[in-house]
């Protein structure tokens, strides 16, 4: 098994959804750490297990410099964006998301 990692910086907004009262449902904005984790068997026809550049393009392209809740559909946490950022690129089967120092979230796909 091939494996590799990607770590990137994000900037973006957002605000949560929540249950209870907290700063947090008021918008406001992180530099996101984002690290993927991906994998294969075999590597492609340029011997690699997936590009870095295009890991960091799917992620950046969509996240970066934006409104996280115009962006997704769903409550922009960093547990919801690190299984968003797993089912974007195939390879990928982990992900971990920092949105501010000492606050990290990961998913990890049982695939």
């Amino acid at each position: 098994m091939y494996y590799i990692q990607k770590k990137m910086e994000i900037s973006a907004s957002h605000r949560l959804v929540l249950d209870y009262e907290s700063k947090c449902t008021q918008l406001h904005g992180h530099n996101w750490t984002i690290t993927l984790f991906c994998k294969a068997k075999e590597l492609d026809q340029n011997g690699m297990v997936v590009d870095f550049s295009r890991v960091k393009h799917i992620i950046k392209s969509q996240m970066d410099h934006k409104n996280l809740n115009e962006v997704f559909s769903f409550n922009p946490t960093a547990e919801n964006i690190a299984r968003w950022c797993v089912d974007q690129i195939p390879q990928c089967y982990k992900a971990i998301v920092q949105e501010s120092e000492g606050n990290i979230a990961a998913f990890e796909s049982e695939e």
